[in-house]
């Protein structure tokens, strides 16, 4: 086994005694999805300092890999899924000191399609902890299950006859024993049995870019994800349709964003929709509620925050923008040209807008203006994945390393 060190460090990781001696999934600090515990974008028991440094504090640097993966973080470990030398690694590293425990790796063929050369050939679906099992999705659309103690392969789904032509991006979510997908090329919603990797049921539909989340909406348990003609609600448990909104996004769709029993969607040029669905005598409807056309989400994920819908649009070459989630209004636009994409992060009334720049900026969630706090550099090369918050730890995944920094209180 390789192991990365990043040499001396003089101060500690301040961080609660649960997150350092356990690694049992449950603890406030642990980071186990794809945005975050809840799926929302929020960080992991983050607080806020009395005062920002002038600079945050870098305790490691570990070259990982390439890829788009959000690191995970359970207890004192932090799990990264990139590519390395051809294959498809999960690490498991030492979150205080970057040293790597282990690694397991599978071979990953794939040339990229000539549109997304650029992005490279890593994989961009962030892993699922669950269960003391990791599962992920690799960029040509295969499923693997880890067990996270050791690193040892459970199970794994064939690769497609053909990969997908713009890449596997959909994040895996569990509910119970289930782990949800879109596995191969684009391939329908699927329900994995989480022991064993059988197919327990698929809904009809091809999927698309955006990951699918499991919420409770007037009392009913289901999961929701984006196809490539629609949004569905299903029950998690045998696949049944619930409904079905029409949304047809090719270019790309964002994650579901769940505001009460309201969802709310964006993607390329396609503005910002916010829809209810409900049930009357046992039947489901849905009614879109608003539109607006002034801001279109595309990479970049929002947050909600206090009612307020906060994010970057594609539009204006990057803009910053406040919604109310209620009605849709354009509370505030900030100015333009500002980031191709932006991993944002809610904490409290605080933003963390990770830029593929390396520039991370910290921003008060503002109904009025948008308010910069702090801007720190944070890596010397591009930054697309979402950061992974956990207390007053940052880890960030650039282009191919990981680097943790902290914020002290």
């Amino acid at each position: 086994m390789k192991t990365y060190r990043a040499g001396q460090f003089s101060i500690l990781i301040f961080i609660t005694t649960a997150a350092l001696a356990t690694g049992q999934q449950g603890s406030s600090l642990d980071y186990t999805q794809w945005r975050g515990a809840q799926r929302d974008g929020a960080a992991s028991g983050f607080y806020e300092p009395k005062a920002w440094p002038d600079a945050l504090t870098r305790l490691w640097k570990v070259g990982v890999g390439e890829g788009y993966a959000t690191p995970l973080v359970v207890g004192d470990t932090v799990y990264t899924f990139t590519r390395r030398d051809g294959d498809e690694v999960v690490t498991a590293l030492n979150a205080r000191t970057g040293a790597e425990r282990w690694r397991s790796a599978y071979a990953a063929p794939y040339t990229p399609s000539k549109p997304t050369v650029a992005h490279g050939s890593g994989p961009k679906a962030t892993p699922l902890y669950h269960d003391d099992k990791l599962f992920t999705l690799g960029i040509t659309g295969v499923v693997t299950s880890f067990d996270a103690r050791t690193g040892a392969r459970i199970w794994q789904t064939r690769p497609p006859a053909e990969p997908p032509f713009y890449s596997a991006a959909s994040s895996p979510a569990a509910h119970q024993r289930l782990v949800f997908a879109h596995p191969g090329n684009y391939g329908p919603l699927t329900a994995f049995d989480a022991d064993t990797g059988t197919t327990r049921w698929t809904t009809n539909g091809d999927g698309l870019y955006a990951s699918p989340i499991v919420v409770e909406i007037e009392g009913v348990r289901q999961v929701v994800s984006v196809l490539q003609d629609s949004m569905i609600g299903v029950s998690p448990d045998e696949g049944s349709l619930l409904w079905r909104y029409p949304w047809k996004a090719l270019g790309g769709s964002t994650t579901p964003l769940v505001h009460g029993d309201t969802i709310v969607l964006s993607g390329l040029d396609m503005g910002m929709t916010a829809i209810k669905p409900s049930r009357r005598d046992g039947v489901w409807t849905t009614e879109t509620l608003w539109t607006t056309n002034a801001v279109s989400a595309f990479l970049s994920n929002p947050v909600i925050v206090d009612g307020t819908i906060y994010g970057l649009s594609h539009r204006a070459s990057g803009q910053y923008f406040a919604l109310d989630a209620g009605t849709g209004q354009v509370l505030w636009l900030g100015p333009p040209r500002q980031a191709t994409n932006t991993a944002v992060v809610k904490s409290g009334h605080l933003l963390f807008l990770l830029n593929d720049d390396g520039e991370l900026i910290v921003a008060r969630a503002s109904r009025s203006a948008f308010e910069p706090i702090k801007r720190y550099v944070v890596a010397d090369s591009a930054t697309w994945a979402q950061p992974a918050i956990s207390g007053n730890r940052i880890f960030v995944k650039d282009a191919a390393a990981l680097t943790l920094w902290t914020v002290s209180n």
